[in-house]
Order: structure tokens, then C-alpha cells, then sequence
């Protein structure tokens, strides 16, 4: 099975994506990811939606609300962040936007005066490091040995010999910091069956008390939401999408009782499910 995801190689996307098929291509947008699975261009996607410290990764919950997918599995992957470089001594550190501020305290305490450079991703600060002593990176720490691959389009073969090493390991300013991935799959294999659910909720309407309309389904069946977003509906100021998650299948009473009732009270609008699926963590 091929599955797309965010490159290059070496990304967190790309490890989580290697516990879901036995190939892997890149693309450098989330969007691409939601809209070629849609498609049927590719079986499965990865998608980052989540990260325990920074939030919600709000192109994915648009690109959701965009195309019709199914939510076919959750992968929780652990963030482990080093600062990798070809020597001890650098002045710029370079890497995603997101790992430089999940990095931040470290930082600011061990090298204040460093310039910091924002990367498309993780793997590309990897490569400007090996291209450039004065850099150092912030990545996995196995990024310190696996090969440049910043121009790969598929999944790159056997790690080889790098002239960078690990200055420090498990520099994240939160040792808990983590990442959840939703696996994305064609909307026809939707399924029921798994412990959590995702659903999308445009009212197209608004008054007081609607989002704890929206939410009272939930609590009177003593379902456990577990994320609740809003993303600007793009229709007109103040119009909102609701993104929610909770702890319970589609095929349980319980939530296709509280389903019915959203559904009613979004008539004006509509509301997507997404799936039911299963989590597990990912660790390399």
C-alpha cells in the first residue's frame, strides 16, 4: 500500500507514515494529502492535526471540512527533538516553525544569541546543517545519520554515513510533547467500528447557546468529547465549522442518538462524519 504525507524524508509525518504502508510519498501540503486520497489517487494519507504543545494544525481541520474522506486509524507519535550539527559550535539553528518553538526554553537558556531560521520542515534544517557548519538542526535524533533527502520524492533506501552528530538529545521544552496523526482513507471505507470518533458540524446559523447545543448530546449520554475546534466557515464573519472528537464508536447507541440530535439542530447546514477508528502510538 502507498500512502502520502508531509516530506521529506526523515519528517515526523514520514515515520508515522511508515507504521501505515510499505511506501511512502511526500508532498509539501496538507491539503494535497486530504484532496489526492479524496481523489482516489492514493490509498491512505497521513495527516498531522494535533500537537500536544502548539494545538491544533488548522490546514488539515480545513482540508477536512473541504473534502470528503474517512478517518480510518490515529497515530500518536512522540516528539523526541535533538539539536543536531556538524560540530559544537554554530550560530544559526534551523528547523520547522514548530519545533523551534517547542524548543524554545532550551534555547534561550543554552544559546541565547543563535539565530533561528524557519524550514519547511524538520528534515530540511537537518540538511542545511549538513551543508553548512555554522548550522545546527533541530530533529529526530536518527536524523543525525540518515542521509540528506530534502529533493526525495519517495521513500529514500538505507541510511548512510553523515558528518553530523548529536549535540544534545530530548531538548523539547515538554518532555510529554507528542503529535496525532490521522491516517486518511477514501470516503467508501467510512467505518463505525473503533473507540474514538471525528465529526464535522456547520450549523449555517447562529444565536446564543448554540455550541452548547451542540455539545449538551454529548454530556447527557455521558460521552467524553475529547476536542472541540472551530475554523472560520469562509461564508461570512463570524460563520464558524466545528471540528469534534469523542470517546465512542459510530456504532454505539449513545452516539448516533447524539448525532441525531446535531443533525437536526444543523438543518440549516450539515454535518460530516468522518469515522470511527482505533489509536495507537508510534515510537521508533
Amino acid at each position: 500500500m502507498e500512502a502520502l504525507t508531509l516530506g521529506p524524508a526523515g519528517t515526523y509525518s514520514h515515520r508515522a507514515a511508515k507504521a501505515v504502508a510499505d511506501e511512502v510519498v511526500f508532498t509539501d501540503s496538507k491539503t494535497a494529502i486530504v484532496e489526492a486520497v479524496a481523489s482516489g489517487e492514493y490509498e491512505r494519507g497521513v495527516v498531522p492535526v494535533e500537537n500536544s504543545t502548539e494545538g491544533p494544525v488548522t490546514e488539515s481541520l480545513d482540508a477536512f471540512a473541504e473534502f470528503d474522506v474517512a478517518a480510518v486509524r490515529e497515530l500518536i507519535t512522540p516528539i523526541r527533538h535533538a539539536l543536531i550539527a556538524q560540530g559544537p559550535e554554530f550560530d544559526v539553528v534551523a528547523s520547522h516553525p514548530q519545533a523551534l518553538a517547542q524548543c524554545r526554553e532550551y534555547l534561550d537558556e543554552n544559546y541565547p544569541s543563535a539565530t533561528l531560521e524557519s524550514m519547511t520542515s524538520t528534515a530540511a534544517g537537518v540538511e542545511r546543517a549538513s551543508e553548512d557548519p555554522s548550522v545546527a538542526a533541530i530533529g529526530h535524533p536518527q536524523n543525525a545519520a540518515e542521509p540528506s533527502s530534502a529533493s526525495s520524492q519517495t521513500e529514500s533506501g538505507d541510511a548512510t554515513d553523515s558528518d553530523l552528530r548529536v549535540v544534545a538529545e530530548d531538548i523539547q521544552d515538554q518532555s510529554s510533547n507528542a503529535t496525532r496523526f490521522l491516517v486518511v482513507a477514501p470516503a467508501s471505507e467510512r467505518s463505525e467500528a473503533g473507540g474514538k470518533t471525528s465529526f464535522i458540524v456547520y450549523p449555517n446559523v447562529d444565536y446564543p447557546g448554540l455550541l452548547l447545543e451542540l455539545l449538551e448530546p454529548f454530556a447527557d449520554r455521558d460521552v467524553n468529547l475529547t476536542r472541540v475546534e472551530s475554523r472560520p466557515s469562509g461564508e461570512r464573519l463570524g460563520d464558524y465549522v466545528f471540528h469534534i472528537d469523542v470517546e465512542a464508536g459510530l456504532y454505539e447507541e449513545r452516539t448516533q442518538a447524539a448525532l441525531a440530535e446535531i443533525e437536526a439542530i444543523a438543518e440549516e447546514g450539515w454535518v460530516r462524519r468522518l469515522g470511527s477508528y482505533d489509536s495507537e502510538t508510534v515510537l521508533d
